[in-house]
């Protein structure tokens, strides 16, 4: 039994089929595969992503849902692409309540496939991530001021000022100040 899914035309058709495109792009999928996970055809997906149909609820729902996104995560995230500034007063910033590390999301919600996170690392303070937190992702790191001791498996990076690291394979990993002063340094995420 097929599902006759209606095409409505609205001014957000644009940034829906463009979010569409990026989380298929993102995932590594082609029009078919995207097409075959959420049993639609692929010139409806076409249609969408260049902004020529508006789904209905759904067939966004068919959509979000092989992407993996409840309607409201992506609703969320087709209304923060239109915000390519964000004011440093604005930005969220997020303190772990263990070892006071304090994170600041730097780069505006428009810039889905890059990421720019500043990072206060306190004194004598490690904080370690599991390879699993990163293997989707490829990392830089560029320290603004102090010492960062960077563990990546079993090799250890010695960072100073200005020193920038490309992070390689993803491996256990930590982030370590082993020094009593402060040290603050960006990261720069971008999907692989």
């Amino acid at each position: 039994m097929s599902m006759k899914l209606d095409v409505l035309f609205d001014p957000d058709s644009q940034a829906i089929g463009l979010l569409i495109r990026r989380e298929r792009e993102a995932r590594g999928w082609s029009l078919e595969e995207l097409a075959a996970k959420a049993a639609v055809s692929k010139a409806m997906i076409s249609r969408v992503e260049r902004g020529e149909a508006s789904p209905t609820a759904a067939l966004l729902g068919r959509l979000s849902g092989a992407l993996g996104l409840t309607l409201s995560q992506f609703f969320a995230r087709v209304e923060a692409m239109g915000d390519r500034l964000v004011r440093a007063e604005t930005q969220h910033r997020w303190r772990d309540p263990a070892t006071g590390y304090l994170r600041r999301q730097i780069s505006p919600p428009a810039s889905r496939d890059l990421d720019l996170v500043e990072v206060d690392l306190p004194p004598d303070t490690r904080v370690a991530f599991p390879a699993a937190s990163y293997s989707f992702i490829r990392q830089l790191i560029w320290v603004l001021s102090g010492t960062l001791v960077f563990e990546e498996g079993e090799t250890t990076h010695h960072l100073g000022p200005g020193d920038c690291l490309l992070l390689g394979e993803p491996q256990d990993c930590a982030f370590v100040n082993p020094t009593p002063h402060p040290c603050r340094y960006v990261v720069a995420v971008a999907r692989r």
